[in-house]
């Protein structure tokens, strides 16, 4: 996914996934459809699916825009759920086979290259790392999250922690969220103290919104 392009006169105020990876003075954010002011930092977000970018909007715009709702549009709203898999079996030596340099990746399927997508922060921003399918199929058969997984607005999000890998379903904007201060944080090669303690505080958030799906397995 791209943010929007760059202005060329003058520096204009973060929108979509650049307001992540840009350093802002503190000022009001507004809905990139209407204009509205936006309350906060969790506001809702559309997804482009034709540029694959994100949108900040407020909640009527998300809701007009939505196409999952009903309309035939370009756009879909990111849920804000968060399911937890803390049965799934994405052992070490899957983990190999994803070829993953860092210890934190997320995957969604993008349904206009419809295929899987494999992304991992870095100093550089989101980079994609190239899935064989047996690899992607190694993570969608340890989970049961796969089968809940929406296409373009929510990913699986991975990390190597400790010894074991933990295993969430997750709004695509959260994903975002994480590279964007990765890439503003990171410090020499493993990225330092700063990047790690807010990876960790990160981490804490999507793990006291998570919750198992209904019908989980035993």
């Amino acid at each position: 996914m791209n943010g929007p392009p760059n202005g060329t006169v003058r520096a204009p105020r973060p929108t979509g996934l650049r307001r992540f990876t840009t350093p802002r003075p503190p000022r009001e954010e507004r809905c990139e459809m209407c204009g509205a002011r936006l309350a906060g930092e969790h506001h809702p977000h559309l997804v482009d699916v034709d540029k694959r970018a994100l949108v900040c909007a407020c909640g009527p715009c998300s809701q007009l825009m939505d196409r999952s709702a009903g309309s035939q549009g370009r756009f879909r709203a990111v849920p804000g759920r968060f399911l937890s898999d803390p049965g799934h079996r994405i052992d070490d030596r899957t983990w190999e086979t994803l070829r993953i340099p860092v210890s934190v990746a997320f995957f969604f399927h993008n349904s206009a290259l419809d295929r899987p997508v494999a992304l991992y922060p870095s100093p550089a921003g989101a980079t994609e790392s190239e899935l064989e399918e047996s690899a992607w199929r190694s993570v969608l058969d340890a989970t049961q999250l796969a089968a809940h997984l929406e296409a373009d607005v929510e990913a699986l999000l991975l990390r190597r922690h400790e010894g074991r890998t933990e295993c969430f379903l997750v709004p695509i904007d959260i994903c975002y969220e994480l590279v964007g201060r990765m890439r503003l944080l990171w410090q020499g090669f493993d990225g330092g103290a700063e990047a790690r303690a807010d990876l960790d505080a990160l981490f804490t958030r999507v793990r006291d919104l998570a919750s198992e799906p209904q019908g989980s397995r035993p």
